[in-house]
C-alpha cells in the first residue's frame, strides 16, 4: 500500500513538471502572438488553456484523494500541500497567458503593443518564462538553490512594470487611450505570471 502511495505521489510531482512545461510554452507563445501579431499562436494558447484547466482539476483531485486516503505527515504532507498550491498557481499562469493571447487576437492584424514598448514586454516575458522554467527545474531536481534567482527576476519584472507606468502616464505618450489600456493590462498579466511563479 505504501509503495503505491509513493508512486502516486511521484506521479503527481511528475505531472506538475509537465504542467509547468506547458505553462512555459503558453507564456512564450502568447508573447509571440502579442509581439508579432501571430493569430495562429494566439488561437493555440487560448484553446490550450482548457488543457491546463483539465490538468489543474485532475491534479487537485488526485492530491485531495491522497490526503484523505493516506493522512500523510511531515515531508509527504508538505509535498501535497505545495502541489495543491502550485497547481492553482500554474492554472492561473495559463489563464493569464490566455488573456495576453486574447488581447493579441483582439488587436489583430495590427499589434497591441506600440513598437517603442515592445522591448519592455519582451524582457518581462523572458523573465516570466525563466521563472516558470526555474519552478519546473526545482520540482524536477528538488533543488531550491534557484530561489534567489527567482527573487531577482521578480524584482526586475516589478521594475519593468514601474517603468511602463512612467511611460504610459507621461504627457509624451502618443499612442492613444486604447494602446495605454492594453499596455497597462498586459503589464499586469506578465507581472502576475511572475508573482505566481
Amino acid at each position: 500500500m505504501r509503495e503505491s502511495y509513493q508512486q502516486e505521489l511521484t506521479a503527481v510531482v511528475d505531472d506538475l513538471v509537465t504542467m509547468t512545461d506547458r505553462v512555459q510554452v503558453a507564456v512564450q507563445e502568447a508573447t509571440k502572438a502579442l509581439l508579432t501579431s501571430d493569430l495562429a499562436a494566439a488561437e493555440k494558447v487560448i484553446s490550450d488553456d482548457s488543457i491546463l484547466d483539465q490538468l489543474h482539476d485532475d491534479l487537485e483531485q488526485r492530491c485531495f484523494i491522497l490526503l484523505a486516503r493516506q493522512a500523510p505527515v511531515a515531508g509527504e504532507l508538505r509535498t501535497l500541500v505545495a502541489a495543491l498550491r502550485m497547481v492553482a498557481d500554474l492554472a492561473r499562469m495559463g489563464d493569464l497567458s490566455a488573456h495576453i493571447a486574447k488581447i493579441a487576437r483582439m488587436r489583430y492584424p495590427r499589434g497591441a503593443v506600440p513598437e517603442s514598448m515592445q522591448p519592455n514586454f519582451q524582457r518581462m516575458a523572458v523573465l516570466a518564462s525563466e521563472m516558470v522554467e526555474i519552478a519546473g527545474r526545482t520540482l524536477r531536481e528538488r533543488n531550491v538553490l534557484d530561489a534567489e534567482k527567482m527573487a531577482d527576476h521578480d524584482e526586475e519584472v516589478d521594475e519593468l512594470r514601474s517603468h511602463q507606468f512612467r511611460i504610459l502616464l507621461d504627457d509624451a505618450w502618443g499612442h492613444g487611450v486604447e494602446a495605454a489600456v492594453d499596455c497597462a493590462l498586459l503589464g499586469r498579466y506578465y507581472e502576475r505570471i511572475a508573482d505566481h511563479a
